[in-house]
């Protein structure tokens, strides 16, 4: 009888009465593994600096001094304008509203196509599977392009306005919500899909009874928290000429002293709306994954 304790195959077995040293080997080349790890990071990450200090304008370390020195101009300059800050944020409320509405547009356009991207490219679900890896390929090639380029193209075709940063963001969030989507589909039952398949019910039908049913809470958390991402991606975009507030951050930027109190005062109703719209999102996605 072949002893199967350490394997099917005969040769020599483990020695259980030295299990001290056999452990204590094992932590040694963990540990020299590790070790060889840390070196070849740190050696990288030094000859990544090394090179992008050569490539850069300036040296790096020497100016590293002034750090502090513009945020410190724009902050003294912002306090002592601070009576006009209410004012100002008050002017730039409308370009917040469009920042969220390109933010939302997107988000809800990339929901709808990675959606059905991901049904299509699911194994079991997929009303072509030979047509799976192509919907797939297409996923990947959307999320690997990142929307500032996206815009970039768009604003040479089209002009500078929101219309490029929705459709920028959209393709992008298309991509990563069909990554999202499809790796929820694939653990959903499918009990209920064949039997709503054993009743004649079409393609569609199974997957709105079916499936739906089962991904609807994860699909809403992972829109919620695109629609963050989009939020910060759509003020990105309006340094290049995609409209929102970026855009005015940037115009502000670019006049330089006696503008820095409107600089403040965009980044504050940006970072604060960020940042409510970041607390409500976890909020609700906890409700909708845990229930509380």
């Amino acid at each position: 009888m072949v002893d199967t304790a350490f394997g099917p195959k005969p040769g020599k077995r483990a020695d259980l009465t030295n299990s001290t040293e056999s452990y204590i080997q094992q932590t040694r080349r963990k540990r020299l593994y590790g070790t060889i790890l840390l070196v070849l990071f740190l050696a990288l990450m030094a000859s990544g600096f090394k090179t992008a200090e050569n490539r850069n304008a300036g040296d790096f370390l020497a100016g590293l001094h002034n750090l502090t020195a513009f945020p410190s101009e724009v902050i003294s300059e912002a306090f002592a304008n601070r009576a006009n800050l209410p004012e100002l944020v008050l002017h730039y409320l409308p370009s917040l509203i469009e920042t969220l509405n390109i933010a939302a547009v997107a988000t809800l356009i990339g929901a709808m196509a990675g959606g059905t991207m991901a049904i299509l490219s699911t194994r079991g679900l997929a009303r072509w599977p030979a047509l799976i890896p192509v919907f797939r390929r297409l996923a990947d090639i959307f999320r690997a392009l990142p929307e500032i380029v996206i815009a970039l193209v768009l604003i040479f075709i089209l002009g500078g306005g929101p219309v490029a940063a929705v459709v920028a963001i959209a393709l992008h969030s298309t991509g990563a919500m069909a990554k999202l989507f499809s790796e929820s589909a694939e653990n959903a039952d499918l009990r209920p899909v064949e039997g709503l398949a054993s009743t004649g019910a079409s393609w569609g039908q199974q997957i709105w009874l079916g499936i739906i049913p089962q991904v609807a809470p994860n699909w809403l958390s992972y829109a919620l928290l695109r629609f963050e991402i989009n939020v910060r991606a759509s003020a990105i975009l309006g340094f290049v000429g995609s409209g929102g507030i970026g855009y005015d951050l940037k115009i502000a930027m670019q006049w330089g002293g006696g503008k820095y109190d409107e600089v403040v005062a965009i980044f504050l109703l940006l970072f604060l709306t960020i940042m409510a719209f970041d607390q409500l999102s976890s909020h609700y996605r906890n409700r909708l994954v845990k229930g509380h």
